[in-house]
Parts: C-alpha cells; structure tokens; sequence
C-alpha cells in the first residue's frame, strides 16, 4: 500500500509537486500520467525518498517514511523495488550478476545467493539469458533484468518509471504480462509512471493524471472514462475523427453504466424508430471493465432531447456533436 498526503516538492523558489494526495491499496497497479515537466519522475524518486519531500507524508505498508531515522529508512526502502526506463544495467555484469547485487548486503551463502538469482531470471523469464552482458539482450530483455533486480529484496512495492518507453510493442506487452503476473501472482502493489495510454489501459486498476506538479483527475480507469469528457478520458480512449454526413445529426457517446447490454444499439434505433449510423467507434477494456466511445450519426428531424432520453435508458451518455461540443443537462435527461 502506498499512501501520500499533502506531499510538496520544490527546488528553491520553484514547486515541482504541490499538494499531491494519491492512494494506492495493496496488490494494485495505479499509473500516474502527464505531460513532460509535469513532475512523474520527482514523484516516483519521493516515493522511495531518493528525493526528500519538502512537506507532507509517504506511508508505504503502515510505515511512514518521512518520519524515520536513517538507519529505518535503509530498511523500509527494501520493501520499494524500482525499475527506470534504461533498466540501469552494469555494463561488465552479466545478467545474474546484475540481479545479484542488492543481495550481497543480505549476508546470504554462495549457495542461497544462487538459488535466489535463479529463481527470479526464472520468475522473469530470463533463466536461459543469466550469463548474458547486457549488450548482448534486447532492449525487452533488459528491462526483464531490471525488473528481477527490482524484486530481488522481495518488496511489497514496486515503481516501473518509464518501463516500457522506447520497447517495440511485443517487448511492451511482455513486460505488462509480467507486471500483471506480480500483482496477481505475488500480490506486489506497482505504481507505473507512463506516458503510454496503452499501457494505463492495458494493466492499470487506477490512473491519475498529473498536470504543472497537481493531480488535476484520478479515479479507476474505467470510471474515468465512462464519467467524463476530460482530457484524460479522451487521451484513454480516442476517437478517430467521423466523416462528414449532411443527412444525419452527429452525436458522440459514451458508455457511463457498469454494465451495457451489447444489444443497446439496436435497442435504441428501435426506440427512436430509425436507424443509427455508426461514423467511428472504439470500445475497449480498460481497468478490467469494458468502455467505450463511439460517434453516431442520427435523423436530423429526431428532436435531440428523444435522442438523448433513448441512449440514456441504455446506459450512454449523449452530447450532439456541435461547435461547442456542449452536452445535455445529465438530471434533465435521467
């Protein structure tokens, strides 16, 4: 569990984090998105304190890290495992030895040492690469190494910052596989710092979006699409642009129930007494519930408030798709 309050950053005169406040529970992936400069990496390198917030508190498994002495902290810092864009790697250590390292301090035997090292390649996949140099992996392959290092102390936390950036999609999909098998498998709780919607779609439970160093949005993935037309949600789930059709009235909708019949289309047309034109649509699962987003083409003599009623009693949010992109008053239409 990690859990953050009031947690402020800054640099002199500038304030990188302000005000942060973010929660997540025990055995869940939380990303935490946002522009260049928005403060992700400040963020990350507080958790495990390699930075000092200036004020506010981290509390990771009931201890709260900025109130310990050195010599706890050392200790609490072993339940935090951390994996960097680059996976860190020493260049002159083979792929084992590499994952080796934070367990020298351990005091273990040659023979433990080992059986340890083996086990987590194994875990990652990574067993038949253990004599490899990092130059001699992929880019996939190193961020495996990195993140069998990162468990290596066997933590209860682990922080993927940038972990898949720059991987091809296959290596991206790996690593995401593995990271959902360490929260399912091992109950490990991971906060991902990512640019990536496709990664915050494809593992996170919760997302929040941190703009000019404030969280501006959070909530579980689905829900944040499903309840908003944010910047967020959007990013979470484009919409390719509708062609144009002078015939039809243009509406955007939104999935905003837990649970659509996947009939409600149809079901609306027969409501409305005509037949509705998908333009573009995506829906997708995100944060282990499906959501979506479609662009509908509707008869332009229906009046808007029938339209908007029928789609409601379906579970989707209606807005016509005009200049201003207003919506409809949500309680006039519930």
């Amino acid at each position: 569990m990690i859990e953050i309050s009031g947690l402020t950053k800054s640099y002199g005169a500038t304030t990188v984090l302000d005000g942060i406040d973010f929660r997540v529970d025990d055995a869940q992936i939380a990303a935490i998105v946002g522009p260049s400069g928005a403060g992700k990496s400040t963020l990350a390198r507080c958790i495990n304190l390699l930075e000092r917030p200036t004020t506010g508190t981290i509390t990771v498994d009931d201890r709260e890290l900025t109130s310990l002495s050195r010599r706890d902290l050392r200790d609490a810092r072993r339940q935090i495992g951390t994996v960097f864009q680059s996976a860190s790697l020493l260049r002159r250590l083979t792929a084992a030895q590499n994952v080796a390292l934070p367990l020298r301090y351990l005091g273990l035997s040659d023979a433990e040492l080992r059986l340890r090292v083996r086990d987590l390649l194994d875990r990652v996949g990574m067993l038949h690469r253990a004599n490899h140099y990092p130059a001699q992996l992929s880019g996939g392959q190193r961020q495996r190494i990195g993140i069998a290092r990162g468990l290596a102390l066997q933590p209860s936390v682990l922080l993927s910052d940038e972990a898949t950036s720059g991987l091809d999609p296959d290596a991206t999909r790996s690593i995401l596989d593995l990271l959902t098998g360490l929260r399912d498998d091992l109950g490990v709780t991971i906060l991902v710092i990512t640019h990536e919607m496709d990664v915050v779609r494809t593992v996170a439970d919760v997302v929040a979006h941190l703009d000019h160093g404030r969280i501006v949005e959070s909530g579980a993935v689905a829900d944040v699409v499903r309840r908003s037309d944010s910047t967020l949600s959007r990013a979470l789930l484009p919409l390719p642009p509708a062609p144009a059709e002078d015939t039809l009235r243009t509406w955007r909708l939104r999935y905003a129930a837990d649970a659509i019949d996947p009939r409600w289309l149809a079901r609306a047309g027969r409501e409305l007494g005509t037949d509705i034109a998908v333009l573009a649509a995506l829906v997708e699962e995100a944060g282990h519930e499906q959501v979506g987003r479609l662009t509908v083409g509707v008869d332009a003599g229906l009046d808007d408030r029938r339209v908007a009623e029928a789609f409601a009693r379906q579970g989707i949010r209606a807005a016509r798709a005009t200049d201003g992109d207003v919506e409809l008053d949500e309680q006039a239409i519930a």
